[in-house]
């Protein structure tokens, strides 16, 4: 089975919509692959930043060559406004792998993007920078994570 890393750092956000009237907003974000929420991660809080937060941090990701080949696995990246009363929802980036692998392609496998934040349907307000790097294809028939072994590439795995 052909595989690959994918590491993505989430940099920061400009111009977000401020979700809380009253108080500091403390951004973070959930990222995840596909519909597997096995491969949900998440940034710390940003406490200073408020409607432009800033994280610099860094996930890995071990995928399936099918992702990159195929439009159907996504990049999701919610936002979200810590709060004591439930985290509020600020709104969401979403992209195909394959789309983020044909672009960096042409950059030797890494690439900086910034994508418009969305809520629901339409535009909503900011964007979301964020740079990536895909690793070189690697066949594997089984990997150990986590004490399980894994066979099946075409869904993504956290490392």
């Amino acid at each position: 089975m052909e595989c690959r890393k994918f590491e993505l750092t989430l940099i920061s956000a400009n111009d977000l919509e401020d979700v809380r009237k009253l108080f500091k907003m403390k951004v973070y974000a959930r990222v995840s692959i596909g519909s597997n929420t096995e491969t949900e991660k998440r940034t710390p809080a940003d406490k200073h930043g408020e409607i432009n937060p800033a994280w610099n941090f860094m996930m890995r990701y071990t995928i399936g060559e099918s992702a990159v080949q195929h439009y159907g696995a996504m990049l999701v990246i919610k936002l979200y406004c810590k709060r004591k009363l439930g985290d509020r929802y600020i709104g969401e980036v979403h992209t195909s792998m394959k789309e983020l692998f044909d672009h960096a392609y042409t950059y030797g496998g890494s690439a900086v993007v910034n994508y418009p934040v969305k809520k629901g349907s339409v535009n909503s307000q900011g964007v979301l920078k964020f740079s990536y790097r895909f690793g070189e294809s690697v066949n594997v028939e089984k990997v150990l994570l986590d004490g399980f072994f894994f066979a099946d590439w075409s869904r993504s795995y956290v490392d």
